[in-house]
């Protein structure tokens, strides 16, 4: 008998949650198939067998959180499909042949003692409860028959009727004070039922991924002196640039020149300027990183996931682009890896696409930079000849940690952020 167990995954990953059973009790497989999907704190990997055999026993069921090394399913690499299946009915039908001469005698006596119970639990219910038209929960019930209540008289601020545990209570609170109820353990079971919520609810349980993002967020917020400065800039040039040129670059690169290849050159070229906005906090050092991975925030069904652009800083508009949009199909279809999630250096995300006016994003630790874009605007603008046009203008955000980056420096990064996406052309010819 082989045990199927939970691998190392990465080095930041040591547990995860059952998301889908790939296989079930009975199956054949092989050396090197996947049997189950596990959902971590940041992708969805599948689990393989290092053996070849028959499931006989599945150990952890879909939703169980489970840690590296954990045994999920067991297999016999000696069995054949469908062997163990019949050999377990075959032990049950035994089992049952066994145990029929025992239940045989047994069921005289228990059919006494259910019969005596329920004239008990009948007589009960006629002296404490004389209103069986009453309607009211198993629990409300029993709670007056504990205090000795007719439920008739009880008073229901449920607006379909219904009579809670609750509103037995407060019936017998105000009727005499010693029809109140001792303290005692019965009463734990009822304290169960009772909710803050008078109106209809749904409890879901969290994902996985859900519960990490909210409990990242949350360190952050904690561990970071995290400020953020805003500013605006005038998309004008930019949508110019992209309407005399989308045709073109269509037909050289195949692939739609966007906002964020323009953007993320821009960050790239104030971070160059503003290195401290590119570094990271370990222990009591500055690490200041040379390179430029920039992450790019993807809104998926699971919750928000931020893919890594490499080496952003090699790449033309094209290449961005097309990183742009590989990163973010793998996101939505859950194909991302643990490591284009890893190693970020900046991030950028856009809130506009759902209409956005104005955020404060949260830094993605342990980056100590990130900037948010929003929705584009027509506004009139005082131009520098004292004119007013009318211009597409964005609001743009920048997070950062307060611990290592000054608010001068944030604000002239943020400017020259600015500088940068109302000069195009310059951006263009930088590169």
């Amino acid at each position: 008998m082989s045990e199927i167990k939970i691998p190392e995954l990465a080095e930041s990953i040591t547990e995860g949650t059952i998301s889908e059973w790939l296989v079930k009790k009975g199956d054949k497989v092989e050396k090197g198939d996947a049997v189950v999907e596990l959902e971590t704190d940041k992708v969805n990997v599948e689990v393989n067998t290092d053996y070849a055999g028959v499931i006989t026993e599945i150990t952890a069921e879909e939703g169980d959180d489970v840690e590296v090394g954990d045994v999920i399913a067991k297999l016999d690499e000696n069995a054949e499909a469908g062997e163990s299946n019949a050999s377990e009915e075959t032990k049950e039908e035994t089992a049952e042949a066994a145990d029929d001469g025992a239940k045989e005698n047994k069921t005289a006596e228990s059919s006494k003692e259910e019969a005596k119970e329920g004239q008990q639990e009948e007589q009960k219910d006629a002296s404490s409860d004389t209103s069986q038209d009453v309607v009211a929960s198993p629990a409300a019930r029993k709670r007056a028959r504990e205090l000795g209540i007719d439920l008739s008289d009880v008073q229901s601020r449920d607006p379909l009727g219904r009579i809670r545990p609750e509103d037995v209570d407060s019936t017998a609170k105000g009727g005499s004070e010693q029809k109140e109820s001792k303290p005692s353990k019965k009463e734990a079971p009822e304290q169960s039922e009772k909710t803050e919520f008078d109106k209809p609810v749904e409890r879901v349980k969290m994902s996985r991924r859900r519960q990490t993002i909210a409990n990242h967020l949350v360190d952050v917020q904690q561990e970071a002196a995290m400020l953020t400065t805003f500013n605006e800039v005038d998309m004008s040039a930019i949508m110019k640039l992209r309407s005399e040129r989308k045709e073109s670059f269509m037909q050289k690169h195949d692939i739609k020149l966007g906002f964020m290849s323009f953007f993320t050159k821009a960050v790239i070229g104030a971070l160059k300027d503003f290195p401290l906005l590119n570094a990271e906090i370990q222990g009591k050092e500055l690490v200041l990183k040379k390179f430029y991975d920039i992450g790019i925030a993807v809104s998926t069904e699971e919750g928000l996931v931020v893919p890594v652009v490499r080496d952003a800083d090699k790449l033309d508009f094209a290449g961005v682009e097309r990183e742009i949009r590989n990163v973010s199909q793998k996101a939505v279809n859950k194909e991302l890896a643990l490591q284009d999630l890893q190693g970020g250096t900046f991030t950028i995300t856009n809130g506009g696409t759902f209409g956005s006016m104005m955020s404060t994003p949260i830094l993605n630790a342990p980056q100590v930079g990130i900037l948010g874009m929003h929705n584009i605007q027509k506004r009139p603008m005082v131009m520098p000849d004292d004119s007013i046009e009318v211009r597409p203008m964005m609001y743009l955000a920048v997070s950062y940690d307060h611990r290592i980056v000054d608010g001068k420096e944030a604000v002239q990064f943020l400017v020259r952020i600015k500088e940068l996406l109302e000069d195009p052309y310059d951006l263009l010819l930088e590169g």
